[in-house]
């Protein structure tokens, strides 16, 4: 059965799955059927999907994309994602503007150069192939202000100087004066400028006894409020799309807004407390107990080597407390995400392939987005 629907080309034939010898025999027998999508399974691309608009920003029509989305649901049969048997949960992490669009201000590009563009276009087709298939999606935000611990604001020198992007401060340079907190912001906390110098040295100190990465200067980014804190478009066109095919609400979960922890990881903080075992942020507990209540959780994002890697750890630690088996559940999507690489600076590529090794014996798996595993 050949179909057309709003813009949407969709084929099924006898329920099995469309390969390159169909599309050739479809081609064949519509020539006038142009740009035709096969993937490994049922459903197609939606030809809206643009995957050279993917390294953009722009605006998609909401309207016309809900009224698409219910007729392929209808066309194709799909039930809400309520009535899965099987419960597939897709969690994406901070595919945002900041990370994955060339130019902005922390673009994950790999190695390559092209690394988050790139994902993106397999994670968008992942998606869009999987509709019915995949029940749930998760997507997280790093979400932040201009005063936190992370950005130059926070730190002077001697000379009143606030260090550069990128510089590393460690607890032996706060002990020594070469970085001070910056006591004229002490007074947005309500703190005094040497309690402000005490939680510094504490946190860098705390960082370094976990063998965490040490405190980094990163550039502002994913600012509240900004243009690069808002979901890659096209990811959020096949956010919306799924939500509206499967009846299912997507999710969003903010992290990275507390001013004294950085916050690499969505289920916690990298330091819990302050030096007088004052909270600075908490561990949250919804992430293993949602793994408990589904089949399989789906891991891709941005980046590799920081923030899906430390979000994965301290989920695996979770795991290991709760169920080491439950580590068998969880997939990481190797082939969408990618390490952070500055060139001539930073290169965090084998650290981050280091962490997949650990997670791939802990009993997770490490797949590609076009591999058979749903």
């Amino acid at each position: 059965m050949i179909s057309y629907l709003d813009g949407i080309r969709s084929v099924k034939v006898s329920g099995k799955k469309v390969n390159v010898a169909l599309d050739k025999e479809l081609r064949g027998r519509y020539p006038s059927i142009r740009k035709w999508k096969f993937m490994s399974t049922k459903y197609l691309i939606p030809d809206f999907f643009d995957a050279e608009k993917v390294g953009a920003v722009w605006r998609f029509p909401y309207e016309e994309r809900a009224k698409q989305a219910r007729d392929w649901a209808v066309q194709h049969g799909l039930q809400p994602a309520s009535d899965d048997s099987t419960k597939t949960w897709l969690m994406l992490i901070d595919v945002q503007n900041t990370f994955c669009i060339p130019d902005f201000e922390l673009y994950v590009g790999g190695r390559s150069g092209r690394g988050a563009v790139e994902d993106n276009v397999r994670l968008c087709e992942f998606i869009y192939r999987n509709l019915g298939s995949i029940t749930k999606i998760t997507a997280t935000m790093d979400t932040h202000i201009t005063m936190q611990v992370f950005h130059a604001i926070f730190f002077v020198d001697k000379e009143g100087n606030h260090p550069a992007p990128y510089t590393d401060i460690h607890a032996s340079e706060l002990h020594e004066g070469r970085w001070t907190f910056n006591s004229a912001i002490a007074s947005q906390f309500g703190i005094a400028p040497e309690y402000g110098q005490q939680m510094m040295i504490h946190y860098a100190e705390a960082l370094q006894k976990s063998g965490k990465y040490a405190l980094t200067i990163w550039p502002y980014h994913a600012m509240l409020g900004g243009i690069g804190h808002a979901l890659v478009s096209s990811v959020a066109e096949a956010l919306f799309f799924h939500s509206v095919v499967r009846l299912a609400q997507t999710d969003i979960v903010i992290k990275g807004e507390t001013p004294f922890t950085e916050n690499y990881s969505v289920i916690g903080p990298e330091v819990l407390t302050g030096p007088m075992d004052e909270r600075l942020g908490t561990h949250d507990q919804r992430f293993i107990q949602q793994l408990q209540e589904f089949d399989r959780l789906i891991i891709a994002g941005q980046a590799k080597s920081h923030c899906v890697a430390w979000t994965v750890s301290d989920l695996l630690d979770d795991i290991m407390l709760a169920d080491p088996q439950l580590a068998k559940k969880v997939y990481l999507l190797e082939d969408c995400t990618s390490p952070v690489v500055v060139p001539g600076v930073v290169d965090h590529t084998d650290a981050a392939d280091a962490a997949y090794e650990r997670f791939a014996k802990a009993g997770m798996h490490i797949v590609k987005s076009t591999d058979e595993f749903l």
